[in-house]
This record gives C-alpha cells, structure tokens and sequence, in this order.
C-alpha cells in the first residue's frame, strides 16, 4: 500500500501539486518565470536542496481543505551561488496566487533560521498577491514572525530581496528591512494600498505601475535600490550583488587575485574643469581608480547628487559614497543623505571597507529641506560615517565646503587617511560669497565694486580655499595628483587591512532616525 508520502510525490511529478502544467503556462505568458525555474537560474547546477516540500495548509474553512497544494506556494532550501553557501525562498504565484498562509511563512521562518545558525546570506525572490485572506490573524502573524526574523537578522547576514511579481500590504515590510531590493520593470509592484483603496480614500486615480512600480520605486522612493529588465536580468544582478559580499558580519570578502603593476592613472588628470562652477561626472572618477568595469551602481535614479555602489580596487571590494557635480552640483540633500548613510552602514555592517569622494559646496537650502528635516536627515549621513570602524579613506577632488566638509568622512569624524587633489577648495563657504562677506566694506568703497569682488575672492581663494591649509594642520595627510590616486589608495587599503578598533560598550546608539 502506498504512504500518503508517496502519492504525493508522485502528484508532484505530474504536475498535479505544487501549481501545475496549466498554472505555469500562464506564468510563462506573462513573461515570468516560475519559482522552480528562478531558483534553478540562481543556484549552482546540481546544489539546490529543497526543505518542506511536502508542507501543506491546515485551513478547514471556505472549502479550502479540498484545494492542496505541496509545498504551500513556496519552495525554501538551501545550496550554493558560484560555490558560496546561501539560503533562498521563493514565491510561487501559481499556488493561491502566492498569497502567505500560516504553513508558508513557518516554512520561509525556518529557512531563515537556518540562515542564521549557517551565517550565510539569505536571499527572497518574492512574487506574492498578499495574506491569505481565509486564515485571517494567522497570515497577519505569519508576516509578523518573518519581520522579527529579519531584525534579528539584519547586520549579522545579507539580506537579498528580489520583487518579481505583486507584493502589497503587509508583504512590503520585509523586503524594506532587508538590505537590498531589486524589483523587475513592468511585472513587479510594491505598495501598501493598492490603486482602488486609494481612490475610495483619496479619489486619485492611478494606476499600479504609476503607484508602485519598478520605475516609481526607484527613482521618487528609494524604496528599490535596483531595477532589472526581466526575471533572468533580477536573477544575475542578485548574483553579482552577492560577488562584493562577505556571507556574514565575521566574515570577509574575498579578495580576487591581482598582480600590481604600474597603477598611475594619467586619465585622471584632466578630469577636473578649469571653472569651478563648471560640473563633471563623478562616475568618471569612479571608473579611473577601480579595477576595469567592476564598479555596480547601486540607488543609481535616486538622489542623483550622491554616488553610491560597490568596485574592485586591486581585487579588493570596497564601498563607494561620492558627491555628484553633475546634478545640484553635488549637494548634500535629504535624499542624497538617507542614501549615502544606508549604503554606509552596510558597508560597516559587512566589514567592507569605504572610499569617499568629495566635491561637495554644502547642504542644499531652502524651505522644503528645512521643513521636511534636512537637519536630521543630514545627521543620518554624518551619524553612519561617524559610527564605521570599516577602513575609512577620503579623496577631495575639488570643493568641501561648511558643515559638509564635515559630514563626508573628514578626519575629524575618524577618517582613516585623507588625500586631496591640488584643486580642491577646503573652506567654510565659497571663495564669492566669503568675499562678500569678509570684504564687504573694502568692495562697496570701491571704485570698481565688480572689479574689486574678484580681486578679493582670488585673494581669499589663494589664502584659505586650497588643500595646503589643512594639510598644515594635518586635516589632509596628502595633496596628491590625481593620476597618483589609484595607487596611494592601493596603498592605503592594504595598510589598513588589519583595523581594529574598540568603541564604548553600549547597547546600541540612537541614530536621528
């Protein structure tokens, strides 16, 4: 006689459990892959080994005990991505349109447990219409064990979200405490309450998409710090995401083998204008002191005015933060803040170390930044940088001005090493306005007030707004030409391999949240 093991094993061999031939025909015109096929593109050949397969629902009402799915609408297991150890669910939509029941977030808490015990990156493909609505405060509890599994997780190991189909209510809160999200264009939303929730509430007519979609998300929330073209693209972005990681916080990253050679950059040169109101693409910078084509952009739409993402520099992966001229001039925004202090305290979290690159003139002024906290949000970035024991090292390639000077890693808030190119301009505020303060007298008795303004601000840019000032007081160890660059940070890095540093004992800090 046949064990209930075995009939259902063999249902799932006919495709008759776990969402069937005729479910995953529709998966498939919608342009999605299924959940089996996901992982199968994610994990190493042969590696994948499923846990709870056989899991089933325990709900009796609403005819829901005739309707059996194995495995509950997601598959957790565990093997290995380019032979590194990681654990994985993923969603089945197939299966009660994904929707989390009781049985299926015990199954992905387990995983996540186990992720924790292996201290190896645990990684969400997430394709879910919600909670399942006939288990009523199970689901709910369900979503709410996952959430304490996720704090509990957070700085200790990875966390990976990819966002490949719906994922509303209260599903969205997991993905946001996890460390990155990556949301797949026009087959991925994310939201709180959907498009007819707020119109009843508000009367705005929109659209999915328009509400929560990959491109909203990514470039007016932050709320995804990467979008991919389709399914297979969120896969390899996930797995190449993972190439700059360590699998835990004790952990490091692994260090590529590289042969130095002559390191000078002469590209470097001549990146910087001759105006210094004139912009240039940091990215330019970025790409002349890593290792070829390794750095990943990560939050690229958002807060434009800050770079942030992860390169190689002689194998070893580091963690950019870079003012970006190109937009605002590099300003230091409330967005600009949040982003660059996230990224930051990953980096901290994950002992990769960070290069920050400054060509910053202040903080941006204005009613909306003042009302809507750019004080404290600006602390955020300040607070992140303060608070890393990661090697720290600054490069300023042209301005760092005011309290911005401050807040981008200067060695007063525990830079490890700081280089400045001989262009930049180290001062409370710029060469102009510091002139018409300072001078102001002087120029207004003028003959020639304009005339006099310019001798005043080549005086006071020649006395106070060169790099040589602070490297007098030891506030930049070295002015350095920028094809030397690449080189001194190799340099750096290494000597800073081995940084130990022990702070106060604490429970934790208070950061202006």
């Amino acid at each position: 006689m046949k064990s209930k093991v075995d009939i259902l094993r063999k249902k799932i061999e006919e495709g008759k459990l776990g969402g069937g031939k005729d479910r995953n025909a529709k998966q498939h015109k919608k342009g999605k892959l299924t959940a089996r096929e996901r992982i199968t593109l994610l994990m190493d050949p042969g590696s994948f080994e499923e846990i709870g397969a056989l899991v089933l629902h325990r709900t009796k009402d609403f005819g829901m005990e005739d309707q059996q799915f194995a495995g509950d609408g997601v598959i957790t297991g565990y093997g290995t991505v380019n032979g590194r150890l990681v654990y994985v669910f993923a969603q089945d939509f197939t299966v009660f349109g994904g929707a989390l029941s009781e049985t299926h977030a015990e199954k992905i808490c387990k995983i996540m447990d186990l992720a924790m015990k292996g201290g190896a990156p645990m990684i969400g493909l997430n394709d879910s219409g919600g909670a399942r609505i006939q288990e009523g405060v199970r689901s709910l509890g369900g979503y709410a064990d996952i959430f304490y599994r996720n704090v509990l997780s957070s700085g200790v190991i990875p966390q990976i979200s990819a966002i490949m189909g719906p994922c509303a209510g209260g599903a969205v809160y997991s993905p946001a405490m996890t460390d990155f999200t990556i949301m797949v264009e026009n087959t991925s939303y994310m939201f709180v309450t959907g498009p007819n929730v707020v119109k009843t509430v508000t009367h705005e007519e929109v659209t999915s998409e328009e509400l929560g979609g990959a491109s909203t998300h990514s470039t007016k929330s932050g709320v995804t710090h990467l979008t991919a073209a389709n399914d297979m693209d969120c896969i390899l972005q996930v797995k190449r995401l993972l190439s700059y990681m360590p699998q835990n916080c004790e952990d490091v990253v692994l260090k590529l083998p590289y042969t130095l050679v002559d390191e000078t950059r002469e590209v470097l040169e001549n990146i910087i204008p001759e105006s210094t109101n004139q912009p240039y693409d940091i990215r330019s910078v970025i790409e002349g002191i890593c290792d070829g084509e390794t750095f990943f952009e990560i939050h690229k739409d958002f807060a434009e005015n800050i770079v942030v993402g992860f390169a190689r520099l002689a194998g070893r992966s580091i963690g950019i933060v870079a003012n970006q001229p190109m937009i605002l001039a590099g300003v230091l925004d409330i967005n600009s803040s949040k982003k660059g202090a996230r990224f930051t305290r990953f980096c901290d979290c994950f002992n990769i170390p960070l290069l920050v690159l400054v060509d910053v003139p202040g903080f941006l002024p204005g009613t909306d930044q003042e009302w809507n906290g750019i004080i404290t949000n600006g602390a955020k970035l300040l607070y992140a940088l303060s608070e890393a024991t990661v090697p720290r090292v600054t490069v300023i390639t042209r301005k760092a001005y005011g309290g911005a000077y401050d807040v981008m890693n200067s060695k007063h808030i525990g830079a490890d090493m700081n280089f400045a190119w001989p262009t930049a301009e180290i001062a409370v505020m710029g060469a102009k306005g510091a002139s018409e303060i300072i001078f102001k007298k002087e120029i207004s008795e003028a003959t020639d007030p304009a005339k006099k303004l310019l001798e005043k601000e080549a005086e006071y840019a020649e006395k106070f707004a060169t790099p040589y000032l602070a490297a007098e007081r030891g506030f930049i160890d070295e002015v350095i030409e920028p094809r030397e660059t690449r080189k001194k940070l190799i340099k750096a890095f290494a000597m800073l391999e081995n940084k130990v540093v022990k702070r106060p004992r604490k429970k934790h800090g208070n950061i202006p949240l």
